[in-house]
């Protein structure tokens, strides 16, 4: 994994892939509570062609009310984005910021909301096979 990035590249179809990530999340008390369409926004509005791409925004609505009780200024980032899109080599890679560089860097206070936080995603992407 880059630094700052959960990320698992997986030998499957990108949609059958895509069907199974809100899953594994659900699997650990996430919920998926937006998804952009990447590819179908950048035709869209640009009018060019793109992988398909899309971002799920997952909440844990227990660590959620946990951060922003110790800092309201975490909502600028949350809900955790977890991104899925084609590989040029026909893979999918599913990928999720790391909690411990975004939230847990904000505050000290965070920090172990941050760790738990990222082992959840860690166990979720787990769950997706590789």
């Amino acid at each position: 994994m880059a630094d700052g990035e959960l990320r698992r590249v997986i030998r499957g179809g990108y949609e059958e892939v895509l069907a199974k990530v809100p899953e594994a999340l659900q699997a650990e008390g996430f919920g998926v509570l937006t998804r952009i369409d990447v590819q179908a926004t950048l035709a869209a509005k640009l009018g060019v062609p793109f992988r398909r791409f899309q971002i799920l925004g997952a909440c844990n609505p227990a660590f959620a009310h946990r951060a922003l009780t110790i800092d309201l200024g975490v909502g600028v980032l949350l809900p955790c984005n977890v991104a899925v899109h084609e590989a040029d080599d026909g893979a999918t890679v599913v990928s999720a910021v790391d909690p411990l560089q975004t939230i847990g860097a904000r505050d000290p206070r965070l920090l172990e909301i941050a760790r738990e936080v990222r082992e959840r995603l860690v166990r979720a992407l787990g769950r997706l096979g590789g």
